[in-house]
């Protein structure tokens, strides 16, 4: 091989390189911030529960939407309502944006005895339209959980007062009602604005 020969083949050899570089990286996942995605979807556990309106509801009410679900309760001081809002703000956001599938906020009460169907539905509807509020049989609130690996105990306080303990995560359960994303925080808008999209095109 001649030296312009050998010139070129180096050339050549180094477009080539650069090319599959930038094919790879293109072809890469996007990373996400905060979001892991079930290696497989899991189906939601079957369950038997009550909407905000009262009306008995099924896993099959999550089907034919993205759902951001929330496990907390209506007298929670701080972590419930400012997740909410968070998620509130993010769906705003991607709104703006021309997102569309748009995820729906569920909010799934760990408090029955204090959460009436209507007003979880009062206190949903404070984190915009087209909300979901679920509660109802605690033992059916424990088996969604539970089947979730959602964490909640009721702790007693001083006169007969109490809280709940409960995990802090969101999940993304997809429109096959299946359980498809975990969110475990830091619980930031831009996380979600970030992480959501690409979530819901990849699956």
């Amino acid at each position: 091989m001649g030296p312009r020969n050998f010139i070129v083949a180096i050339v050549l050899a180094t477009a080539l390189s650069a090319g599959i570089f930038v094919a790879t990286r293109l072809q890469a996942p996007a990373t996400l911030n905060i979001g892991f995605v079930l290696p497989a979807p899991t189906p939601l556990p079957e369950f038997a529960l009550l909407d905000q309106s009262g009306v008995a509801i099924t896993r099959d009410a999550f089907r034919g939407h993205w759902n951001l679900v929330f496990f907390g309760f209506t007298h929670c001081p701080d972590i419930c309502p400012a997740t909410l809002q968070i998620l509130a703000a993010a769906r705003r956001e991607l709104q703006a944006a021309g997102q569309d599938p748009l995820p729906r906020i569920a909010l799934v009460s760990v408090d029955p005895e204090r959460d009436s169907p209507e007003l979880i539905g009062q206190y949903i509807d404070n984190f915009g339209d087209n909300n979901l509020g679920i509660t109802g049989n605690l033992e059916e609130l424990t088996k969604l959980a539970s089947g979730l690996g959602i964490y909640f105990e009721k702790q007693a306080g001083e006169g007969g007062a109490y809280s709940v303990d409960h995990t802090a995560a969101v999940l993304l359960v997809n429109p096959d009602a299946e359980f498809h994303a975990l969110f475990s925080g830091p619980h930031r808008v831009e996380n979600y604005v970030h992480d959501l999209p690409l979530i819901m095109a990849g699956s």
